[in-house]
């Protein structure tokens, strides 16, 4: 029997090498659990390395996991961590399969207990952003040499020696300290407070209005420093008519009076530094310039002394100049003698020809030709006065027959018009129907009356007939007092309008049997 018959016999399972196997637990594990947040105790930090990354373990009361932080990371986070700190990380998390073991890779580390402060922080730069407080069309900046400068800080503690120190080293400037709480209840009040007492100083007053204000305090937790980012001290910021420097914790700490400040340093030397500028640099700088402006003097005059020099060798001497014009004159001389003879024989020639010239056609002759010239002409401009008083004269005789006969046709033209007028007139006259043997009936107030239930409600009457007026009463008996007379008729005068509409129409239809009534009413009485 050969020895492979007692060989072991072969699995079915796969064989994994380590890393095949590695790999997979690490894709597992990554895809699994590819974005967590952890809240633990950091333990075992160990500082940046040389490469830059950071190394440590999360822990709790039951477990621990290994965290590394990359050095891009790194330098972005604004807390870093440090030993026994309790924060909370984001990151993903992944093995290493060197060491078979898991860990995570932080993204993000803030200090446990932070995240609700911070929410409220950034939904409120959110509110204070929408308003326009920390626009950047709207800060003002910074006086370069200011004359006062006002800080708004704890008058103890380092924060005020610290900038007292660096302006007195810089450029020792006068300083009011407005002397409020940083920290805790009622610093918020205090610090608003403060700037608007600043920017109420009057200029020129008792006390001297700062021209620059640095709000400062020392570094702390986010706890610490919340009293700046109270919305009172930022609209107090953003309000200021002082260009203000805020200068609050350290570098990495940022409040919201920074947004609204017109300048933020990173500490409050810093600050100080902002406000105003080196003497000893500014007197360097101003022996430098004016050292330069000398020098620059001296080399533009010695430049334009080299100029003018060049110059002057170049410009020819007074016997260069004046010889070319010298012999201009002298070749100008030369030709002068011929040119005057030459000019005298040609004038002799012209005046030779002028007179054979005259001999040929003597002034008599020409004379004679001029006159008969004239002759010739002389009856033109009579026979066109002529045609021309002729056309004119008939156009007068057409004018003055048109004027005869203008003033018959107007006046015939107006006579049309008025006879039409008063034919009109006579027609729409009241009167004409008058004298056709009808009447009027009038009221006391002179309306004429258009119904039998109108001359009852009205009692007394006036009935004018074409050849006057009497008073009548609707019962037939005459009015009380007023006895039946004749009256003279009215002067001819165009009727109402009014009241020619209603008679008209009425005067041959409707109204003849109320008129027939009351005359027969008026025959008894």
């Amino acid at each position: 029997m050969s020895a492979s018959a007692f060989s072991a016999p072969i699995a079915n399972v796969p064989e994994w090498s380590v890393t095949e196997l590695a790999t997979a637990l690490k894709r597992t594990l990554e895809d699994a659990f590819g974005h967590v947040r952890l809240k633990g105790e950091i333990s075992g930090y160990r500082g940046p390395h040389g490469s830059g990354h950071a190394y440590f373990s999360l822990k709790d009361g039951g477990a621990k996991i290994d965290a590394v932080i990359w050095k891009g990371t790194m330098m972005r986070l604004r807390h870093k961590p440090k030993e026994g700190l309790e924060v909370v990380v984001t990151g993903r998390i992944t093995t290493y399969p060197g060491k078979s073991a898991y860990q995570i890779v932080v993204d993000s580390l803030e200090p446990a207990g932070t995240g609700a402060w911070m929410a409220l922080l950034e939904e409120r730069r959110r509110a204070l952003a929408a308003e326009g407080l920390f626009d950047v069309a709207r800060k003002r900046p910074v006086p370069y040499l200011p004359l006062v400068v006002g800080v708004v800080t704890s008058p103890t503690g380092a924060v005020i020696r610290d900038i007292l120190h660096r302006l007195a080293d810089r450029f020792p400037r006068p300083v009011l300290v407005w002397p409020v709480r940083v920290q805790g209840e009622g610093a918020a009040e205090e610090i608003a407070a403060a700037i608007h007492g600043f920017n109420a100083l009057e200029p020129g007053g008792a006390i001297p209005r700062p021209d620059v204000l640095i709000v400062a305090r020392g570094g702390g937790s986010i706890e610490d420093l919340w009293c700046f980012n109270e919305e009172i001290v930022v609209r107090a910021a953003a309000a200021s008519t002082i260009p203000l420097i805020s200068a609050v914790g350290h570098e990495t700490d940022v409040t919201l009076i920074d947004h609204a400040a017109d300048r933020r340093a990173p500490t409050p030397t810093g600050a100080a530094e902002m406000a105003v500028p080196v003497l000893h640099e500014l007197l360097a700088d101003l022996d430098s310039l004016s050292r330069r402006h000398a020098g620059a003097l001296l080399r533009l005059v010695d430049q334009r002394r080299g100029e003018l020099r060049g110059l002057a060798r170049a410009l020819p001497g007074p016997e260069a100049l004046l010889a070319q014009k010298r012999q201009r004159l002298d070749l100008a001389d030369a030709r002068l003698a011929p040119a005057l003879a030459a000019n005298a024989r040609d004038a002799q020639g012209r005046l030779n020809r002028a007179l054979q010239g005259l001999a040929r056609n003597p002034p008599s002759l020409r004379l004679a030709r001029a006159r008969e010239r004239l002759a010739a002409i002389d009856h033109r401009p009579r026979h066109a006065l002529e045609r021309v008083l002729a056309v004119q004269g008939e156009r007068l005789n057409g004018m003055s027959r048109r004027l005869d006969r203008a003033p018959g046709q107007g006046l015939e033209r107006l006579a049309g018009r008025l006879s039409r007028a008063t034919a009109l007139f006579s027609s729409l006259n009241y009167r004409a129907v008058l004298a056709r043997g009808y009447a009027l009936v009038l009221d006391s107030a002179g309306t004429p009356v258009g119904s039998a239930q109108a001359a009852r409600a009205a009692g007394h009457l006036t009935v004018e007939f074409a050849d006057g007026r009497v008073a009548a009463s609707v019962d037939g008996a005459a009015a009380a007092g007023t006895p039946p007379e004749e009256t003279p008729p009215a002067p001819a005068r165009p009727a109402p309008r009014r009241a020619a509409k209603r008679k008209e129409p009425a005067a041959d239809t409707k109204k003849a049997p109320l008129a027939g009534a009351v005359q027969g009413s008026l025959f008894e009485n």
